[in-house]
């Protein structure tokens, strides 16, 4: 039966082949359709589904990795820095397959747009550069040298094996993309009237909050890069912030970028249909992560773990095989359908990465206010009331006298926990600064480094050898102690 319908399928589909004539596309054109994919069509789908893959691996790999929680599964070694070259290949995949829906968003826009009673897909063309310099820069600050140039060109252009471009030219076409992001929407086009029909899940066709997300994403990236003086992010970075007119901020907690999940299909947490056990079963958070909120008394812990007894308690990360410690606190259940954990970009954030700017000079802003409206920030992101007397807090306190990395130090650590559950961002950041300073386990191996990047998916060293060895000779190897470009840590 089944070599029947295989046979049935090749002789349709060589008939179909030879009733090819030069008048194909007038005769075979559906009069009832559009000859592009309308930008709202794929915008929603795309931005709920790069957050879903993001939040999955936050769980399996980020939150191991940094030691937000610990596995009580003996044989699950990420704690200790050993991961499968297997785990590069769902998020390899799941990011560029929406890559290819933002790209191809911005070249239907760009078609549309010229029409002139169409001017608000101009803005769609805006909201596409942002996602896919987000959606990239997942990708590079992951592997490193990515194809990016010539990606997504199979079906357009027959590119199978797509060249791996440097992460310094990555990076320089992301601020490119960015800039032209917010020249969109500096027009200010509104999108679609009809909610329905505009499909915007981030920000409800709100142009200028877009513009504030995409400037913060374009500063978040600049301080990525700009230990390297080639990128000449500094610069860049104090215009930004020197140029509030041209470069919009977000100026509040509710203009944060944050998909939030409802409990209605399709528009979900992917952790939605998780059970219990699969989301916090086999897993306590790590005695890092309790004890730092601990030492700070700070509310999140009540959004965030269970208790043993009254107290909050934490295991230690990178325990010998075998010795596997007893689950103390874990994930709160309710986390699942949490509408924050869709974030992306969030103005404590924000707020952080313009502390760190004034620190190294890059502003003439004032790192302590800022560091200091950070650390309110989160707490009130979550609902929360900020305790009296919080910003004096043993470890949160902003000490003048301290030293520079002191200082730093402290911006980052806070930081980190803005980060719950927010894709890589905390591996990221710790690779570029060295905070927070984690504890190393007697069973951490990797050299006792914790991993610089990941190696690339299997599947690409094969069907795209040439290129893939190109980019390994390039970059030094293909391992987890090899550093990414922006890495001078």
């Amino acid at each position: 039966m089944k070599r029947s319908l295989f046979s049935i399928a090749i002789i349709f589909t060589l008939l179909s082949m030879s009733a090819c004539n030069k008048d194909f596309e007038e005769t075979n054109t559906n009069p009832n359709t559009v000859p592009v994919t309308r930008p709202e069509s794929l915008l929603e789908s795309a931005i709920y589904r790069m957050v879903q893959a993001n939040q999955t691996r936050a769980l399996r790999l980020t939150h191991e990795l940094m030691q937000v929680h610990v596995t009580t599964v003996n044989s699950d070694e990420i704690h200790r820095y050993i991961i499968r070259p297997s785990e590069s290949d769902y998020m390899w995949n799941a990011w560029y397959l929406q890559i290819t829906n933002f790209r191809d968003m911005y070249n239907s826009a760009k078609e549309l747009a010229l029409v002139p009673s169409q001017s608000y897909y101009y803005s769609y063309m805006g909201i596409a550069r942002v996602m896919e310099a987000w959606s990239f820069s997942l990708l590079t600050d992951t592997y490193g040298d990515v194809p990016f140039s010539e990606a997504t060109l199979g079906r357009s252009d027959n590119i199978y094996q797509p060249k791996f471009d440097r992460q310094q030219d990555i990076y320089d076409s992301l601020f490119k993309n960015l800039e032209e992001a917010n020249t969109l929407f500096a027009r200010n086009d509104t999108l679609i009237p009809d909610a329905a029909k505009q499909r915007d899940p981030l920000y409800g066709g709100s142009i200028s909050k877009w513009r504030k997300f995409s400037n913060a994403l374009y500063l978040r990236l600049l301080l990525r890069a700009s230990g390297r003086p080639e990128s000449n992010a500094a610069a860049k970075i104090q215009q930004i912030i020197a140029t509030p007119a041209t470069y919009p901020l977000m100026a509040s907690n509710e203009e944060s970028a944050v998909i939030r999940f409802t409990t209605t299909p399709p528009f979900v947490s992917a952790f939605n249909t998780y059970r219990d056990f699969d989301f916090n079963g086999d897993n306590g958070l790590s005695q890092f992560f309790i004890n730092t909120l601990n030492l700070w008394e700070d509310p999140r812990r009540t959004k965030w773990a269970s208790t043993v007894g009254s107290n909050y308690e934490g295991v230690p990360s990178g325990y010998m095989p075998g010795q596997v410690p007893e689950r103390l606190s874990f994930y709160l259940a309710t986390l699942k359908n949490e509408p924050r954990l869709g974030n992306i970009l969030s103005y404590p954030e924000l707020q952080f990465i313009l502390a760190e700017a004034a620190l190294k000079g890059y502003s003439t802003g004032n790192a302590r206010t800022l560091y200091e409206n950070g650390v309110n920030n989160a707490i009130t992101f979550w609902a929360l009331t900020v305790p009296t007397g919080h910003l004096a807090k043993p470890g949160v306190a902003w000490v003048d006298a301290e030293t520079d990395a002191q200082k730093l130090e402290k911006i980052i650590t806070q930081k980190y926990f803005t980060f719950f559950f927010t894709d890589f961002q905390s591996w990221f950041e710790y690779r570029r600064t060295g905070y927070p300073d984690l504890p190393i386990g007697p069973g951490v191996q990797n050299n006792r480094i914790l991993p610089t990047r990941l190696v690339y998916p299997t599947i690409v060293q094969s069907l795209n050898r040439v290129n893939y060895n190109e980019a390994v000779s390039r970059m030094g190897g293909d391992n987890m102690l090899i550093k990414v470009w922006w890495d001078v840590n």
